[in-house]
Protein backbone atom coordinates (compact mmCIF):
# COMPACT_ATOMS: atom_id res chain seq x y z
CA UNK A 1 0.00 0.00 0.00
CA UNK A 2 1.45 3.29 -0.64
CA UNK A 3 0.11 6.73 0.71
CA UNK A 4 -0.81 9.96 -1.73
CA UNK A 5 -1.28 13.22 0.02
CA UNK A 6 -4.06 15.29 -1.95
CA UNK A 7 -2.94 18.82 -0.63
CA UNK A 8 -1.62 21.61 -2.96
CA UNK A 9 2.05 21.01 -3.20
CA UNK A 10 4.85 23.69 -4.36
CA UNK A 11 7.57 22.24 -6.26
CA UNK A 12 10.75 24.30 -6.97
CA UNK A 13 11.79 24.67 -10.92
CA UNK A 14 15.07 24.56 -10.80
CA UNK A 15 17.33 27.61 -13.17
CA UNK A 16 16.95 26.88 -16.78
CA UNK A 17 19.67 28.48 -18.81
CA UNK A 18 17.43 29.55 -22.11
CA UNK A 19 17.94 31.59 -25.41
CA UNK A 20 15.00 33.67 -26.39
CA UNK A 21 13.82 34.05 -29.63
CA UNK A 22 15.76 37.20 -30.52
CA UNK A 23 18.89 35.48 -29.15
CA UNK A 24 19.54 36.58 -25.93
CA UNK A 25 20.90 33.97 -23.03
CA UNK A 26 18.65 34.05 -19.70
CA UNK A 27 18.50 32.49 -16.61
CA UNK A 28 15.22 31.32 -15.33
CA UNK A 29 13.39 30.03 -12.40
CA UNK A 30 10.03 29.31 -11.69
CA UNK A 31 7.30 27.09 -9.22
CA UNK A 32 4.74 25.20 -10.19
CA UNK A 33 0.99 24.55 -7.68
CA UNK A 34 0.13 20.92 -7.99
CA UNK A 35 -2.54 18.45 -6.23
CA UNK A 36 -2.93 14.73 -7.18
CA UNK A 37 -6.53 14.50 -8.35
CA UNK A 38 -6.47 10.83 -8.75
CA UNK A 39 -4.45 8.94 -6.66
CA UNK A 40 -4.48 5.54 -8.78
CA UNK A 41 -3.48 6.83 -12.09
CA UNK A 42 -0.92 8.96 -9.75
CA UNK A 43 0.74 5.35 -8.86
CA UNK A 44 -0.16 2.84 -11.36
CA UNK A 45 0.12 5.85 -14.55
CA UNK A 46 3.74 7.33 -14.28
CA UNK A 47 6.50 5.80 -11.39
CA UNK A 48 7.38 8.94 -9.70
CA UNK A 49 5.14 11.59 -10.77
CA UNK A 50 6.70 14.15 -8.64
CA UNK A 51 10.20 14.03 -10.40
CA UNK A 52 7.81 13.47 -13.69
CA UNK A 53 6.08 16.44 -13.53
CA UNK A 54 9.38 18.38 -12.45
CA UNK A 55 11.01 17.43 -15.35
CA UNK A 56 8.03 18.21 -17.72
CA UNK A 57 7.46 21.89 -16.38
CA UNK A 58 11.84 21.86 -16.82
CA UNK A 59 11.05 21.41 -20.47
CA UNK A 60 7.88 23.06 -21.09
CA UNK A 61 9.94 26.29 -19.38
CA UNK A 62 12.66 25.93 -22.06
CA UNK A 63 10.18 25.73 -24.72
CA UNK A 64 8.11 28.23 -24.38
CA UNK A 65 10.38 31.01 -23.45
CA UNK A 66 12.52 30.14 -26.31
CA UNK A 67 9.48 31.66 -28.45
CA UNK A 68 9.22 34.37 -26.49
CA UNK A 69 11.14 37.30 -26.59
CA UNK A 70 12.83 39.26 -24.13
CA UNK A 71 10.42 42.66 -23.85
CA UNK A 72 8.04 40.01 -23.47
CA UNK A 73 8.80 38.31 -21.08
CA UNK A 74 9.68 40.96 -19.05
CA UNK A 75 6.63 42.80 -19.85
CA UNK A 76 3.82 39.42 -19.94
CA UNK A 77 4.63 37.82 -17.34
CA UNK A 78 0.89 36.75 -16.65
CA UNK A 79 0.62 35.57 -20.37
CA UNK A 80 3.20 33.52 -20.50
CA UNK A 81 2.46 32.08 -16.87
CA UNK A 82 -1.14 31.23 -18.30
CA UNK A 83 0.64 29.35 -21.23
CA UNK A 84 2.98 27.09 -19.07
CA UNK A 85 0.16 26.39 -16.55
CA UNK A 86 -1.84 24.99 -19.95
CA UNK A 87 0.93 22.51 -21.38
CA UNK A 88 1.62 21.27 -18.35
CA UNK A 89 -1.79 20.44 -17.16
CA UNK A 90 -2.78 19.13 -20.46
CA UNK A 91 0.24 16.61 -20.17
CA UNK A 92 -0.46 15.76 -16.37
CA UNK A 93 -3.56 14.96 -16.51
CA UNK A 94 -3.51 10.92 -17.79
CA UNK A 95 -1.30 11.01 -14.39
CA UNK A 96 -4.15 11.71 -12.46
CA UNK A 97 -2.19 15.51 -11.61
CA UNK A 98 -3.74 18.76 -11.94
CA UNK A 99 -1.61 21.52 -12.07
CA UNK A 100 -3.41 24.89 -10.45
CA UNK A 101 -0.93 27.57 -11.38
CA UNK A 102 2.58 28.39 -12.65
CA UNK A 103 5.00 31.18 -11.60
CA UNK A 104 7.97 32.66 -13.28
CA UNK A 105 10.26 33.79 -10.41
CA UNK A 106 13.45 35.13 -11.20
CA UNK A 107 14.91 35.99 -14.80
CA UNK A 108 18.43 36.69 -14.73
CA UNK A 109 20.28 38.89 -17.44
CA UNK A 110 23.58 38.96 -18.75
CA UNK A 111 25.66 41.91 -17.29
CA UNK A 112 25.57 43.38 -20.47
CA UNK A 113 22.41 43.06 -21.40
CA UNK A 114 21.52 45.01 -18.05
CA UNK A 115 23.43 47.90 -18.71
CA UNK A 116 22.06 47.87 -22.40
CA UNK A 117 18.92 48.29 -20.55
CA UNK A 118 19.94 51.00 -18.54
CA UNK A 119 21.69 53.08 -21.41
CA UNK A 120 18.32 52.91 -22.91
CA UNK A 121 15.89 53.63 -19.92
CA UNK A 122 18.29 56.77 -19.37
CA UNK A 123 17.92 57.71 -23.09
CA UNK A 124 14.07 57.69 -22.81
CA UNK A 125 14.20 59.68 -19.69
CA UNK A 126 16.44 62.20 -21.10
CA UNK A 127 13.93 62.10 -24.18
CA UNK A 128 11.18 62.72 -22.69
CA UNK A 129 12.34 65.50 -20.41
CA UNK A 130 13.19 67.02 -24.39
CA UNK A 131 10.28 66.74 -24.79
CA UNK A 132 8.29 68.29 -22.22
CA UNK A 133 11.11 71.02 -21.83
CA UNK A 134 10.35 71.82 -25.63
CA UNK A 135 6.50 72.10 -24.94
CA UNK A 136 7.12 74.44 -22.12
CA UNK A 137 8.89 76.54 -24.26
CA UNK A 138 6.27 76.63 -26.55
CA UNK A 139 3.67 77.10 -24.60
CA UNK A 140 5.25 80.43 -22.72
CA UNK A 141 6.15 81.58 -25.99
CA UNK A 142 2.25 81.90 -27.03
CA UNK A 143 1.86 83.46 -23.86
CA UNK A 144 4.65 85.69 -24.51
CA UNK A 145 3.31 86.56 -27.71
CA UNK A 146 -0.76 87.17 -26.22
CA UNK A 147 1.21 89.63 -23.67
CA UNK A 148 2.77 91.79 -26.36
CA UNK A 149 -0.16 92.31 -28.33
CA UNK A 150 -1.66 92.89 -24.98
CA UNK A 151 0.82 95.36 -24.84
CA UNK A 152 0.76 96.97 -28.22
CA UNK A 153 -3.29 97.74 -27.95
CA UNK A 154 -2.61 99.21 -24.22
CA UNK A 155 0.52 101.78 -24.10
CA UNK A 156 -0.12 102.12 -20.70
CA UNK A 157 0.25 98.49 -19.61
CA UNK A 158 4.00 98.86 -20.54
CA UNK A 159 4.58 101.33 -17.33
CA UNK A 160 3.13 98.89 -15.21
CA UNK A 161 5.60 96.52 -16.21
CA UNK A 162 8.05 98.96 -15.39
CA UNK A 163 6.98 99.50 -12.18
CA UNK A 164 6.19 95.56 -11.13
CA UNK A 165 10.01 95.47 -12.78
CA UNK A 166 11.25 97.88 -10.16
CA UNK A 167 9.35 96.60 -7.65
CA UNK A 168 11.58 93.21 -8.51
CA UNK A 169 14.64 94.40 -8.54
CA UNK A 170 14.25 96.73 -5.25
CA UNK A 171 13.60 93.29 -3.01
CA UNK A 172 16.50 91.68 -3.78
CA UNK A 173 18.31 94.46 -1.54
CA UNK A 174 20.47 95.68 -4.91
CA UNK A 175 22.91 98.63 -4.33
CA UNK A 176 22.21 100.14 -7.23
CA UNK A 177 18.70 100.31 -9.21
CA UNK A 178 18.88 101.19 -13.32
CA UNK A 179 15.17 101.75 -14.08
CA UNK A 180 14.71 102.70 -18.06
CA UNK A 181 12.47 105.51 -18.74
CA UNK A 182 11.09 105.92 -22.28
CA UNK A 183 11.19 109.24 -23.85
CA UNK A 184 7.62 109.14 -25.33
CA UNK A 185 6.60 110.27 -21.49
CA UNK A 186 7.97 113.91 -22.20
CA UNK A 187 6.29 113.74 -25.28
CA UNK A 188 3.32 116.14 -24.65
CA UNK A 189 5.80 118.55 -22.41
CA UNK A 190 8.09 118.78 -25.74
CA UNK A 191 5.12 119.59 -28.19
CA UNK A 192 3.84 122.34 -25.76
CA UNK A 193 7.41 123.84 -24.99
CA UNK A 194 7.49 123.45 -28.86
CA UNK A 195 4.34 125.87 -29.88
CA UNK A 196 5.69 128.22 -27.14
CA UNK A 197 8.80 128.71 -28.92
CA UNK A 198 10.88 128.26 -26.20
CA UNK A 199 14.22 126.19 -27.02
CA UNK A 200 16.04 125.69 -23.63
CA UNK A 201 14.07 122.86 -22.55
CA UNK A 202 14.07 120.53 -25.67
CA UNK A 203 17.52 120.87 -25.89
CA UNK A 204 18.76 119.97 -22.29
CA UNK A 205 16.19 117.37 -22.83
CA UNK A 206 17.30 116.49 -25.70
CA UNK A 207 20.89 115.61 -24.05
CA UNK A 208 19.67 114.03 -21.06
CA UNK A 209 18.26 111.24 -23.75
CA UNK A 210 21.67 111.13 -25.48
CA UNK A 211 20.25 111.74 -28.76
CA UNK A 212 21.48 115.73 -29.47
CA UNK A 213 23.93 118.31 -27.14
CA UNK A 214 22.45 121.72 -26.54
CA UNK A 215 21.98 123.37 -29.78
CA UNK A 216 24.22 127.31 -30.12
CA UNK A 217 21.82 130.21 -31.13
CA UNK A 218 22.81 133.23 -32.55
CA UNK A 219 22.83 134.96 -29.43
CA UNK A 220 24.97 132.91 -27.89
CA UNK A 221 27.60 133.75 -30.23
CA UNK A 222 27.10 137.39 -29.86
CA UNK A 223 27.41 137.03 -26.23
CA UNK A 224 30.63 134.85 -25.93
Amino acid sequence: MQKVSLRVMAVDIPPQDVITRDNISIKVNAVLYMRVQDPVKAVIGVENYLYATSQLAQTALRSVLGETELDELLAEREKINSILRQIIDQRTEDWGIEVSAVEVKDVDLPPEMKRAMARQAEAERERRAKVINAEGEFQASEKLALAAAVIGREPAAIQLRYLQTMTEIASEKNSTTIFPIPIDLFKGLLNAVGRRGDSTVPALLERSSGEALPRVTDTDKVRA
